[in-house]
């Protein structure tokens, strides 16, 4: 199965993708998207680490998503990915202004193949106001075609808001 996790800031979607994981039953591995660069983004990837369990693998990829899905995918694994959104934001800000497209495809060309059970969190922006500048217009553009994109594919698409989960697509969690 393969899953859709969306949710403002400190809605509780990383809290519940972890949750579903660990309920899976199955060997999981999380793969971080984040770079941290700050002290604050620090502190929040040190918050993450503290709450997940300690036997679940790590994967640290904030570019070359695909390929890592494409290497650690198996019928007897969870692949946990937070956070879509990041990995976006690293992407857009490459030297490399093609980079963000060919990886956007990469990952939708892989998909379809993987298997076990995936399980993608990342951040809804289209709720807000539109952005002024255009880096951060684009991003929410892209963002939304991404998770548009990836609704359409995935079993389930659950928003969290206020830690509560919302389904919209496929069974209720």
């Amino acid at each position: 199965m393969h899953e859709l996790i969306l949710g403002g800031a400190r809605s509780g979607k990383s809290r519940m993708a972890e949750r579903l994981a660990l309920e899976s039953g199955l060997p999981v591995t999380y793969i971080a998207t984040c770079q941290p660069r700050d002290a604050e983004m620090a502190a929040r990837v040190a918050h993450h680490r503290a709450r997940r369990p300690a036997d679940w693998a790590l994967v640290e990829e904030p570019l070359a998503l695909a390929q890592v899905l494409q290497q650690h995918a198996s019928p007897e694994r969870c692949l946990l990915v937070d956070c879509l959104t990041l990995w976006l934001s690293n992407l857009l800000l490459d030297t490399d202004t093609t980079r963000w497209a060919h990886e956007r495809q990469r990952l939708f060309d892989s998909l379809q193949q993987l298997p076990g059970r995936l399980i993608m969190v990342s951040n809804e922006t289209g709720l807000g106001v539109v952005p002024m500048g255009e880096l951060s217009r684009r991003f929410v553009d892209e963002a939304g075609w991404l998770h548009q994109e990836l609704a359409a594919h995935c079993e389930r698409v659950v928003v969290c808001i206020a830690g509560l989960p919302q389904t919209l697509k496929g069974e209720s969690v």
